[in-house]
Order: C-alpha cells, then sequence, then structure tokens
C-alpha cells in the first residue's frame, strides 16, 4: 500500500470525524456530544491539566472561531480525489474509448463548484450595522416565537431584525441567518444563500459524477475480462465460481487506489445529496437551518397561542409565500437593505 493511498485513507477518516463534528454541533446534547464530554470526563483525570489547556484551546480556535482550517481540508479533498480520477481512472477511460464529454463532466463541474464556493465565501452575507439596521428591520415581521421584538444583541448592541441571529464566529448579526458554514468560512446569509444552494448541488454532482464513472470503469473491466464466468480455487482446493464478494476483493487487489476513491466518494455523494434535498427543502419552505431547529422545540398550531397542557408557545411558519415565490426570495433577497452601506 503506496503514500498516496494511505493519504486517501487518512483524509477520509479525518474528514469522516470533522463532519459528524459539524453535523452535531448544532444540536444540543446529541448522542456524540455526550460521548465526547464523557470520554474528556474520563481523559481529565490521566491527561496533565496544561496539556487539557492547550488542547482546549486548540480547539476552541478550531471549532469556535473563523479559520481556514475546513478550506484548506476541502481543498485537500478535492486535490486528492481529482488527481487519482486524472491520473488512472481518464487514462483507463479513454483507452477504454468513454466519450470525451463524459470524462471533462467531473473537470466542469469543478470548476463551477469553485466559483460558488468563491461568491459565496466572499460575499457579504448580511451583516447588520447601525446605518442598515432601520431598513432591515421593515423586511420581516417578528412572529412572536422564535423573534420578538424588543431583543438588543449583546454583542452588537443593536435590535436584532426579525429572521437574524448573532455568530459567534463572525461576531456580527447578519440577516436572515441560516448557519455559519465552516467549509465556506462565512455565513449564510440572505445575500449568499443562493451561492451556497449551487455550490452545494455542483458538489453533490462532482461526486455523484466521479462515482458513475468510475463504476462504469470497473464494471466495463470485468465485463471484457469475462470475470463473472471464471472460477478459483480455494483455500481447501476446490474450484469455485467467482461471487461477488471475491470480485470486490480482486478490483481493490488490483485497484486499490480506485476501488478506494469510488468508495470515498459514493459515500459522500448519499451524505452530500440527503444534506443538499435538506436545504432544498428549507428553500422551497423558505425557512432557514436555525429556524428548523429552534422550531423543533415548539408545537404546531395555527396561531401562535398558549397551549393548555404545558403552556408552551406553539410556532407557526410566518414567513412562506409559496414554492415560486420561496425560491424568487432565495435567488433574488428583498432589495430594502442597501448592499454599500456599513
Amino acid at each position: 500500500m503506496d503514500f498516496l493511498t494511505l493519504f486517501l485513507i487518512y483524509v477520509c477518516f479525518v474528514l469522516t470525524a470533522v463532519a459528524l463534528l459539524c453535523i452535531c454541533s448544532g444540536k444540543k446534547e446529541s448522542f456524540l456530544t455526550r460521548s465526547v464530554n464523557s470520554a474528556s470526563q474520563v481523559l481529565s483525570f490521566v491527561i496533565p491539566t496544561q496539556l487539557q489547556s492547550v488542547t482546549h484551546r486548540v480547539l476552541h480556535r478550531l471549532f469556535h472561531t473563523r479559520n481556514c482550517l475546513f478550506v484548506v481540508l476541502q481543498l485537500a479533498l478535492q486535490a486528492a480525489v481529482y488527481g487519482e480520477y486524472t491520473w488512472e481512472v481518464f487514462v483507463y477511460c479513454w483507452e477504454l474509448q468513454f466519450h470525451l464529454l463524459l470524462l471533462l463532466l467531473p473537470y466542469l463541474l469543478l470548476a463551477g463548484n469553485m466559483g460558488c464556493f468563491l461568491l459565496c465565501s466572499r460575499a457579504n452575507p448580511g451583516i447588520i450595522t447601525k446605518s442598515n439596521h432601520a431598513s432591515l428591520v421593515k423586511i420581516y415581521a417578528y412572529d412572536g416565537v422564535l423573534f420578538q421584538e424588543g431583543i438588543v444583541c449583546p454583542t452588537c448592541n443593536v435590535e436584532k431584525p426579525a429572521r437574524s441571529k448573532h455568530c459567534s464566529f463572525c461576531s456580527t448579526c447578519v440577516h436572515r441567518f441560516d448557519h455559519h458554514c465552516v467549509w465556506v468560512n462565512n455565513c449564510i446569509g440572505a445575500f449568499n444563500a443562493k451561492y451556497f444552494i449551487l455550490y452545494l448541488l455542483t458538489l453533490t454532482a462532482m461526486a455523484a459524477t466521479i462515482a458513475a464513472i468510475t463504476a462504469a470503469l470497473l464494471v466495463q473491466v470485468v465485463l471484457l475480462s469475462n470475470m463473472m464466468h471464471s472460477s478459483y480455487i480455494d483455500d481447501q482446493g476446490q474450484e469455485q465460481a467467482v461471487e461477488i464478494l471475491f470480485l470486490i476483493q480482486h478490483l481493490f487487489l488490483t485497484f486499490p487506489r480506485i476501488v478506494f476513491m469510488l468508495g470515498f466518494v459514493f459515500l459522500l455523494t448519499l451524505v452530500l445529496g440527503a444534506y443538499c434535498c435538506f436545504n432544498l427543502y428549507l428553500a422551497l419552505t423558505n425557512q432557514t437551518s436555525n429556524e428548523w431547529n429552534k422550531s423543533r422545540r415548539y408545537g404546531c398550531s395555527l396561531h401562535p397561542t398558549l397551549q393548555p397542557h404545558d403552556k408552551r408557545l406553539a410556532y407557526k411558519h410566518i414567513y412562506s409565500k409559496g414554492v415560486w415565490m420561496n425560491l424568487k426570495e432565495i435567488f433574488k433577497p428583498p432589495a430594502v437593505l442597501e448592499r454599500k452601506k456599513k
């Protein structure tokens, strides 16, 4: 097993661990959070206090402040996948006379993804300042449950407009705050939500396209070698027909990096596809991730009123205007806010 294979295994492990942490970071008392906290309490008895302090500062810097760690990690993963695709998959597919446009499609998607990434990471998500605050307050009404009038942000010292939230990573309040995305190193708000959705779509399409081409290559190799109609001698010296498990093992031993990359991008396609569908659902219903998470604490009701049983406020989403108007609001947000003001 060469260095590139080890590197791919390592980055896959790191990405999985980081993804789990990022997914669970916004959920209070999740299973992963409880497990990490329990493990930390146990390790605190054996790890020196100074090392604990240094580790705490490093983790706080990585996961609770704005930094480029995940951007670099993302670029490294894309470089590893596209390096393997270019030097092996593309060459083998070209020799097997795959259509050139099909082989170039991942590169076109990569160019589009990089463009959406730059737009999403560098755009102003909708930072609330004293000069644009009066305009922002007029855009959305307070629902009286998730967003209440008169709440002042203690950090920014301004009254929070409806659908806004203070981002602890960026230390600013953001208009129509969705979440802070560590992969683009920026908040997702009113003015870059469209770029984020396009970024997710192109990223999912990249992984799915590379997975499909790689799978087609391996299937073609199996068909050309007539391996499915062959047999092998097992450990007991008996002749056995080739089965799927043996076939996968043979392919992994013959093309280890290609098979590993296929498994990685296939898993990535499933994860990204699910997350992409979730964000499309939020866009079609005119919700943000922040609102969706908060609304889980409340029941559903036609009107925000007191429930007689638990005396809790029931929540009804009031910002949806129909599928077409919801999508229009994402890709053409209300123009009350003047972007040039600071």
